[in-house]
């Protein structure tokens, strides 16, 4: 069943975060659905601008619509990554999408307010739920791309005036985090404080942690064993969610992470089976492999379990 984000953040605010995890192709797919279903979680699937672009977007919404069918059971939100002005208004326009996020954070803070409360206006007038974004995270995933010293957390004022003016219904605050597996150097982690600050202007309204990888390194070592090379790859201790989702963060996403399950699960294959070539046999043993990284995965976020729960809220 397909529901709204905002329907998911009202049993989850303070509890609890939702997983949003970015697909690309049908084993993702189908790999989410089983492992949620096995861990009795609701969950967001991400769309990203590149995603919609590597084969079709109709695609990608042809398997998210069997996928539903064939797992009935499941309730989950869909959802537009990272879009720009543009693709937010074709997305609004499809009737499919639940969600959108409008990224505008590159901008300055007045036009990413005009440009998002655009998006908030010809979204909400269809029913469709909007993300927005205060700060910059620093890394890169897909188009974005900032450096490191380009990267600043959101100022907590200027959150409580962005979400007042444009009338969005969450937020992504960056809070340390960074986009790809290469997310922390050292000791460095979360910035709490801020995340304090800005729940106490904001309060029970939902924030987003975008960069929540946490880069797995058995993952990383499998992988490099297998003939890999990523070196200090490092990403967010996921057992820092909760305390995350204590202070007001209802969704987390997750992408890198089941990248590496992938790579993972192919390295591995063809090292050990080099005379194989049939695609469907290592993509059997990473819908299997993804389906238990997302049911572990919703355990840490504390997702799992709320199946029930939720489909009171939203029937």
């Amino acid at each position: 069943m397909i529901v709204t984000t905002k329907q998911l953040f009202e049993g989850a605010y303070g509890k609890y975060a939702i997983g949003a995890y970015n697909i690309n192709n049908l084993e993702q797919t189908m790999g989410l659905f089983r492992g949620c279903m096995d861990s009795q979680a609701p969950f967001i699937i991400q769309i990203s601008k590149g995603a919609r672009s590597f084969t079709h977007k109709n695609m990608l919404e042809a398997l998210i619509r069997a996928a539903d069918g064939i797992f009935p059971d499941s309730i989950f939100a869909v959802h537009l990554d990272h879009g720009d002005e543009a693709t937010c208004f074709d997305c609004i326009a499809s009737g499919f999408y639940s969600s959108v996020m409008i990224d505008a954070s590159s901008e300055s803070f007045e036009k990413n307010v005009e440009i998002t409360k655009r998006v908030v206006d010809a979204a909400h007038s269809k029913g469709i739920v909007v993300e927005a974004e205060l700060g910059q995270l620093g890394g890169v995933e897909e188009h974005v791309k900032v450096d490191e010293a380009n990267a600043k957390l959101t100022d907590p004022d200027q959150a409580k005036e962005f979400v007042e003016r444009t009338g969005v219904d969450s937020l992504a605050c960056a809070i340390g985090t960074s986009h790809g597996a290469f997310k922390f150097a050292g000791s460095q982690g979360l910035h709490y404080e801020v995340l304090e600050a800005i729940q106490k202007r904001l309060p029970n309204f939902p924030l987003v942690m975008h960069g929540s990888s946490s880069v797995p390194q058995e993952e990383v070592a499998r992988i490099n064993a297998a003939g890999g090379n990523l070196k200090g790859a490092k990403g967010v201790d996921e057992n820092q969610f909760k305390r995350a989702a204590e202070l007001g963060v209802t969704k987390i996403n997750i992408d890198t992470d089941g990248r590496l399950v992938w790579t993972r699960v192919h390295r591995e294959f063809f090292r050990d089976f080099p005379e194989k070539f049939d695609l469907r046999d290592p993509g059997k043993i990473f819908m299997s492999e993804y389906a238990k990284f997302i049911a572990h995965k919703n355990e840490k976020l504390g997702n799992a379990g709320q199946l029930f729960s939720v489909r009171k809220l939203v029937k």
